[in-house]
């Protein structure tokens, strides 16, 4: 017999503030791409529209094309580098293809505002930017974790309660027959020799 109310169920775990607001956002970004290729189609024609989507089509396939080859040819002369000696393992010359690619598959993307992010994305003093925030910020989450805010998440365990408190705690298992505070019997047999 139980007393008080309980929940045949634990407590949902909240969503994330990304899996929450991630598909709003995008929802959002697709209204506002339809909304200004209509504004676009209705100043101007349904051609002129046809032509920017395919000219950013092409314009992001030659940037993607030619920071492809770029970053395979900065591989193997980096690779040749390392093994006459040159260069320290590690230790990589190719700065901004990432961002390259990214600003070329936004590019290819059909859309004004991200055609104009893809365009941004291209120019050095953006790319130096943005690689230096997320520098930044990966530095951060590294030390983060090895601070332990991160690392002792699979320390403990946490119980959820019905009434959805959470309690830190160890997990200890008794074996049937055994007295609290009697320690575990192994029930193999001992090696001989």
């Amino acid at each position: 017999m139980t007393t008080g109310a309980q929940t045949p169920y634990p407590a949902r775990p909240r969503r994330s503030r990304l899996r929450t607001f991630l598909p709003l956002g995008v929802a959002a970004w697709l209204v506002l791409e339809i909304w200004l290729l209509s504004l676009v189609a209705g100043a101007s024609s349904g051609l002129v529209v046809f032509l920017l989507l395919v000219a950013g089509l092409v314009l992001g396939s030659v940037v993607i094309k030619r920071a492809g080859r770029r970053a395979f040819r900065n591989l193997s002369e980096t690779l040749q580098q390392q093994q006459a000696g040159a260069v320290p393992p590690g230790r990589t010359n190719s700065e901004g293809n990432g961002l390259m690619m990214l600003g070329g598959l936004l590019l290819i993307i059909p859309g004004l505002v991200s055609d104009a992010l893809g365009l941004l994305l291209l120019l050095p003093p953006v790319q130096k930017g943005v690689s230096r925030y997320a520098e930044r910020t990966f530095d951060r989450k590294l030390r983060e974790a090895a601070q332990g805010s991160l690392g002792d998440a699979f320390q403990q365990a946490r119980i959820h309660r019905p009434d959805g408190k959470v309690v830190q705690g160890e997990v200890i298992r008794e074996e049937p027959g055994q007295t609290p505070g009697d320690t575990p019997q192994d029930p193999r047999p001992p090696l001989t020799r």
